[in-house]
């Protein structure tokens, strides 16, 4: 990375803004402190003294003399317990939605299922106008009266929240062979050969389906948005 000077001898980038571009915070190397032995809470010490009993059991560590003035707030246990978000009435498997926000916003979806997290799984179909199989909140979705008939279909047990976790790998490359890399676009990680055959497994239900009513594949091609005068709350969907 060239750098770019202001004035001659002052750069235009501060000392860590140039360390997070460079991202030299990659080539650091932390190591783990040895593991201390453990010790015992109490242990036996010898005492003089008839009327003693020779020995007796002491603290290895001995209390504070001192404590604080104040007490130490303890943060407040909640009893509150993570419910299932509910589903909304008007969507239901089969439902066209439009999405409302996000990479495919105006986009028009079909509904499969709700999935533990609460969100929403959809699909394009992704031959019609490019959506796969997407997790949306249904905050941000407009639920339509159109739907489409998909019978007894069930996605497959598999297509969960954890199906859309992205694999953590570990960097192949040293943080300087990737300085040196800066500028050059990264190389694509293919697409999983497993995932693309799930999803044309569903677009082939969800297609025969849609192909039942007249019009319907370009409805599901079409973006939707506002134009000037028209206000969403005046509009039947």
């Amino acid at each position: 990375m060239a750098r770019k000077e202001l004035v001659p001898g002052i750069g235009r980038l501060s000392r860590s803004q140039v360390y997070a571009r460079r991202q030299l915070y990659k080539g650091r190397k932390t190591g783990t402190a040895p593991a201390k032995p453990e010790t015992a809470p109490t242990k036996e010490v010898q005492v003089g003294g008839e009327k003693n009993s020779g020995t007796r059991l002491v603290p290895t560590s001995k209390a504070p003399r001192f404590y604080p003035a104040e007490d130490v707030r303890k943060p407040k246990q909640s009893r509150k317990t993570a419910k299932p978000t509910k589903l909304r009435d008007s969507i239901t498997p089969g439902t066209v939605l439009i999405l409302l926000a996000g990479r495919f916003r105006g986009k028009r979806v079909v509904y499969l299922k709700q999935l533990e997290s609460g969100l929403l799984l959809v699909t394009g179909p992704y031959k019609i106008n490019g959506v796969p199989l997407r997790r949306v909140n249904q905050a941000y979705v407009i639920a339509t009266s159109t739907s489409i008939d998909l019978g007894d279909f069930k996605v497959d047990a598999k297509v969960n929240d954890s199906y859309f976790s992205k694999s953590e790998k570990k960097r192949t490359r040293s943080a300087e062979d990737e300085f040196f890399a800066d500028g050059q676009p990264k190389e694509k990680e293919p697409f999983p050969d497993s995932k693309a055959a799930d999803q044309r497994e569903v677009d082939r239900v969800v297609l025969a389906a849609v192909k039942k009513t007249e019009y319907l594949t370009k409805y599901l091609k079409a973006s939707w948005g506002l134009s000037k005068g028209e206000y969403p709350h005046q509009l039947v969907f």
